[in-house]
Parts: C-alpha cells; structure tokens; sequence
C-alpha cells in the first residue's frame, strides 16, 4: 500500500524507454504510487516527432487518455484524428480499436493514460502481426508481479495437440 493517496505530478519519477528512432518516452507510474488497484495510471511524455508505444489493441482492458499538454495524432482502427491539451480519449477494448498516439506537434506532448488492471490480457499488434499474453499482472503494472507474458507472431503459433 502507499504511504498516502496523493501525490503532486511535481513529484512524480519517470522512467524512460526507446526503441529505434520513431520510439521515445517518459513515463511515470501513478497508480502504483498512491495504492490504486483496479485501474492503472501513468503519465506519458512525448517528445516531436515520436510515440512511445507500436500500435496496439487490448482485448480485455479499456484504456482513456486525456492530454494534458502538447498536440499529436490519435492513430484509431483505420482513422486518425488530431488531439489537443484538454481532449479525452476512449479506446475500448476490442479487435477494432488498434490505437496509437503520436506526437505531430512542435512541443512535448504530455497525457495521462488510464486503463482498467483486468488480466490475463492480450494484446494485437496489426502493423507487426504480434500478439502479447500477459497474466498475474496488467499491462502497465509492476512486470516483476507477472506469472506469465509471452510476445509472438500470431503465423508461429503450435497446433493444441503438439507435443502431447
């Protein structure tokens, strides 16, 4: 549990992690700060011209996010719509809602990402043909507190009866 409920985005650590050239981001843990444990939420922070994750889709979990600061692109299914500091944005779980924020502006973009903690979930990645599992732990929690996660390219999968 957390030392308090409440904590000043002032005060919060980020993390950063990249990939490549198109992929850079700061991210700060907020749930796991103040003891939530039914939704997840962090803040994100994106630098022009870069996104912090591939696009993606979430098969059992709902994710919102409001922008905080800055401008992008909302990437959603096969549409894109501009985004701005004061929009809220519904990405319901599903197969249909591949979404996927980029930053197309000129200053940092900066949003907070909410999402329900439902697991195991499982996660479709239409622009690489992957897929992603994960259980004991939702994507966006504490990875150590996973019991399983494995990532894989949905023509590699075994027929049910291998091996047995």
């Amino acid at each position: 549990m957390a030392n308090s409920p409440v904590i000043n985005i002032q005060k919060l650590t980020y993390r950063s992690h990249s990939h490549g050239d198109e992929y850079f981001a700061r991210v700060a843990s907020v749930a796991q700060a103040i003891g939530a444990k039914e939704l997840g939420f962090r803040v994100v922070r994106v630098q022009p011209g870069k996104k912090a994750w591939p696009r993606h889709v979430h098969l059992n979990n709902e994710e919102m996010f409001f922008i905080l600061e800055g401008s992008g692109t909302l990437l959603m299914g096969e549409q894109s719509h501009p985004v701005q500091a004061g929009d809220f944005i519904s990405c319901p779980a599903g197969p249909d809602n591949a979404h996927q924020l980029v930053n197309t502006g000129l200053k940092e973009l900066v949003y907070l990402a909410v999402s329900t903690m439902k697991q195991p979930d499982v996660m479709l990645y239409p622009d690489s043909g992957k897929y992603g599992v994960v259980a004991g732990c939702a994507p966006g929690g504490d990875s150590k507190e996973r019991s399983f996660a494995i990532f894989g390219r949905s023509n590699q999968g075994l027929n049910y009866w291998d091996g047995e």
